[in-house]
């Protein structure tokens, strides 16, 4: 594909779909509606209304879609969805057929690991990498040697199904997830939420209180936004969840020593005052040794690391049938 092609990255969330062009190396500016989750033939719909939205009247060469689901990457079938109305969907097919386009679909976690791998301009600048994505659950994404790595399935990368907290007599597993004692059940958004309730509740006379006492209701972006302006009763809030997310990050540098841990998702727009305390865990319990060389940053893509991921996720599949190196 030449440096000026045209995709199209589809970012869809629990709560946002996030939609935008990439042209040569230039993300466009998003298009953001909230998640239709009433259906997976409304989800569709939406998904099909936005891309027709960014394209506005022109023709990509081909669509890239991250979804938090556990996704058979041949296919492009989401074999089970937790957040969105995806259950065993064979969305590939679907979207390739309402688009009239070459459709690509992947893990959302996976997709934005992609995105950190590489530079502004679209090249590869990191070769192993681990990318959690704290938004409404926690996803995880894998780079080895400069690709993504999605195992025998596809479906590699559920980090936020690691158990990080577990009685010593091991309880029976249930039947739903996430597992009670898993990262994603300690340090996801909606923990968040509950935390900022608590704390609202607890300390009257804080930025999350005096929300709760106007608005009659509070929750984790407004913990970010408390924190961010100094409310000490937030920051501990979000360096709480932090703190959880590093025995989670401690965990992916000691299994593969990466260059790079980078947290994104809805979340990390807390930057250091939430990879900061998930930093300082994550070193304690690292092995000695082990991780020397690697940095836990914020996503440097930022918000847009999903959505970009998934246009270059559609760019380098185009590549790789083209022949291409990617």
């Amino acid at each position: 594909m030449s440096a000026h092609s045209f995709v199209i990255g589809v970012d869809v969330g629990g709560t946002k779909t996030s939609v935008a062009a990439l042209r040569g190396t230039a993300t466009g500016e998003p298009l953001v509606r909230p998640t239709d989750r009433t259906s997976a033939d409304a989800l569709i719909a939406q998904i099909v209304a936005q891309v027709e939205a960014v394209a506005a009247g022109e023709t990509p060469e081909a669509v890239g879609i991250g979804i938090p689901s556990v996704v058979e990457f041949a296919t492009g079938r989401a074999r089970s969805s937790v957040n969105v109305p995806l259950q065993d969907v064979p969305l590939r097919a679907v979207l390739s057929d309402r688009l009239a386009l070459p459709v690509f679909v992947d893990n959302d976690a996976t997709v934005a690991a992609l995105a950190e791998a590489h530079d502004a301009d679209g090249l590869l600048d990191i070769h192993s990498l681990v990318m959690f994505t704290v938004g409404t659950g926690v996803g995880g994404g894998i780079v080895i040697d400069g690709r993504s790595y999605r195992g025998a399935t596809g479906a590699a990368g559920e980090l936020g199904m690691t158990l990080v907290s577990i009685d010593e007599q091991i309880p029976p597993a249930q039947a739903i997830f996430p597992q009670p004692g898993s990262l994603e059940s300690l340090s996801a958004g909606h923990v968040l939420d509950r935390l900022a309730r608590e704390a609202a509740r607890e300390h009257p006379d804080s930025a999350l209180g005096r929300t709760l006492a106007q608005r009659g209701a509070v929750g984790g972006p407004d913990a970010v936004a408390a924190a961010k302006e100094g409310d000490s009763v937030a920051v501990e809030c979000v360096a709480t969840l932090g703190r959880r997310l590093g025995v989670g990050v401690a965990n992916a540098i000691n299994t593969f020593d990466p260059q790079v841990v980078a947290i994104g998702g809805g979340v990390s727009s807390a930057g250091e005052l939430l990879v900061g305390p998930a930093r300082a865990v994550a070193l304690q319990y690292v092995l000695h040794g082990v991780g020397t060389a690697t940095e836990i940053r914020v996503a440097r893509s930022g918000p847009q690391a999903g959505v970009r991921g998934a246009a270059l996720l559609a760019r380098s599949e185009l590549n790789r049938q083209n022949g291409e190196s990617r």
